[in-house]
Parts: C-alpha cells; sequence; structure tokens
C-alpha cells in the first residue's frame, strides 16, 4: 500500500495494482478500477516512486526480469 493524501488533508492507503491510470490535469487523481476517483496532494513524480518502491518492498520485479 501507498500512502496519499487527499486535498482535504485526509490520508489514505492505496492498492497501486488497484490504479487503472493517473491523470494529472493539474491535481493528481487515480482513476481505480473500481471507477473511484482519488484526487491527492502529491505530485506524479512523488507517486510514481512510491509505487516503484512499493513494488520493490513486495519483491514484484523479480518477476518482471
Amino acid at each position: 500500500m501507498i500512502e496519499v493524501t487527499t486535498l482535504s488533508g485526509k490520508v489514505y492507503y492505496v492498492n497501486p495494482h488497484q490504479i487503472e491510470y493517473i491523470e494529472c490535469n493539474p491535481d493528481t487523481t487515480f482513476i481505480m478500477l473500481s471507477g473511484k476517483r482519488l484526487i491527492i496532494k502529491e505530485d506524479y513524480d512523488t507517486v510514481f516512486n512510491k509505487i516503484v518502491d512499493y513494488r520493490r518492498l513486495i519483491g514484484a520485479f523479480k518477476n518482471e526480469e
């Protein structure tokens, strides 16, 4: 799970495998596989690095090499 913060300041922990895609217009928005949207404070680069760190932690990259 990765930690993100909504524009109102509420902290959420999101499973990055449930993110269908990310929009940056100008706020970073997760569009989840369920169709729900989550607008967050973090910029795309921060989110990207959090996802990479999470995937390293769970060993996901070993299957992708």
